[in-house]
């Protein structure tokens, strides 16, 4: 079976929402930033589809649970939604190297590589976009090509330059 799609991975903080320190703990500080919605849809139009791939280690460290966590990424879907941006998937990892190794948290591509085979994507004509070299070296070391953003960028010229 071929893989016939094209992706758009996404870090969450500082790519999707507003990047605030440390953790997102609490719904209240969840802020999509206002380049998203227009970002994505430049993006669909060229005929990807987008996965979210998030470090969410502050599960690990008790500062929030799954229940908040589905709270933002519900939110983060709804409203992208509206603007006709679906997410195929939100993949996370809730774990911390403090409290032990896993193979799931970027850099290591394991939600990526489940996303590929999951979604029948093509990792040569995907990209990964990220605001931490662990986001790029996760997509690369799967063939996906990495656009490194600073947190809080507006990234549409970067994708511009890209398509």
């Amino acid at each position: 079976m071929n893989a016939q799609k094209k992706a758009v991975f996404l870090d969450r903080d500082g790519v999707i929402n507003v990047e605030r320190g440390d953790y997102i703990s609490r719904f209240e500080d969840f802020e999509i930033l206002p380049h998203v919605g227009q970002g994505l849809q430049l993006l669909r139009d060229a005929g990807f589809i987008f996965i979210v791939i998030t470090n969410q280690g502050g599960i690990a460290k008790g500062l929030y649970d799954v229940s908040a966590l589905t709270k933002m990424h519900n939110f983060m879907e709804s409203e992208l939604l509206k603007l006709g941006v679906p997410f195929q998937d939100v993949y996370y990892c809730p774990h911390h190297p403090d409290y032990g190794q896993c193979l799931c948290r970027k850099p290591n591509s394991l939600l990526v590589e489940k996303a590929l085979s999951k979604h029948r994507i093509s990792p040569e004509n995907s990209i990964f976009i990220g605001d931490k070299p662990r986001d790029i070296a996760c997509g690369e070391a799967v063939g996906v090509k990495g656009i490194l953003i600073e947190p809080n960028e507006n990234w549409i010229p970067k994708i511009e330059a890209y398509l």
